[in-house]
């Protein structure tokens, strides 16, 4: 779940990057006691995502907005489908109908995408899951958005945990120095991942104890022969090349993880409007 507290603040610093002081258009064009009831509707299908970023928009605009959803996050939805009604101050409405329906638009898109991704795999005992590639300070909602989507999120920061790629190898020395120096220095609760290109590096992984394995580029024979060295001495993740063509292909080689950017970064909108 989304916390509120955090859901307010980036919703109250999106209306002002918008509103600034006042909506010229709307303020001019419409008197304080003017009402307005309209509809949330889908154009396209997908799964909807964004409810109580939604409803904040509104509420931060007016205690007088009232909306009746009939969706919750999570849900399919088909095109023509009612999803809620709005009715209150035609200020609010008209004001905050933008930037509510941006949220809901980029979050139902990230959670339709990684749905798609996920079932595409669901024969498989393999999550799909998400990486790094966010929009800046938008990260929580778009992660929300792809478990909304019953895909899986990687580290959310980089806090979360140690993940050594081929700069940090260089300035370390080896994986092995990278690994040992890492141990000595994180917390216990963290994991340490290291990316590999080769299966040499796959090796050396093992042997210093890594406990993620992320197979980076790797042809699906190349995979399939990490996955035997590997054994289940460690978490193994697939990255790079996946796609909906790919998806298949590299679940099959035995892989715990496919982590993909395309499940956000490349994900459409998904038409939704208010009418």
């Amino acid at each position: 779940m989304l916390n509120r507290f955090y859901i307010e603040e980036h919703v109250k610093n999106a209306l002002k990057e918008d509103i600034s002081f006042e909506d010229i258009t709307t303020d001019n064009l419409t008197g304080e006691n003017d009402k307005l009831n309209c509809i949330l509707n889908t154009r396209e299908d997908g799964i909807f995502c964004g409810k109580e970023v939604f409803e904040t928009v509104f509420k931060l605009l007016s205690d007088d907005v009232e909306i009746k959803f009939y969706v919750k996050d999570g849900d399919t939805i088909k095109k023509g489908d009612k999803l809620a009604e709005l009715s209150g101050p035609a200020r609010a409405i008209l004001t905050g109908e933008r930037t509510a329906l941006n949220y809901i638009q980029r979050m139902s898109g990230i959670a339709t995408t990684s749905r798609k991704y996920q079932e595409a795999i669901s024969g498989y005992n393999v999550r799909m899951v998400d990486t790094r590639k966010n929009t800046p300070n938008f990260r929580i909602f778009e992660k929300y958005a792809v478990k909304t989507g019953c895909g899986y999120v990687h580290r959310f920061n980089l806090s979360d945990c140690a993940m050594i790629k081929d700069n940090h190898v260089k300035f370390a020395g080896s994986i092995t120095k990278a690994v040992e120096k890492l141990r000595k220095s994180i917390s216990h609760a963290h994991k340490i991942e290291v990316e590999c290109d080769t299966l040499e590096q796959v090796k050396e992984a093992i042997t210093c104890g890594a406990d993620i394995i992320m197979l980076d580029n790797m042809s699906i024979d190349t995979m399939k022969e990490a996955v035997t060295i590997i054994n289940h001495q460690a978490i193994v993740e697939a990255s790079g090349r996946v796609n909906m063509d790919t998806l298949k292909e590299i679940a099959s080689t035995g892989v715990d993880i496919i982590s993909s950017s395309a499940i956000v970064a490349k994900a459409p909108t998904l038409d939704l409007g208010l009418d």
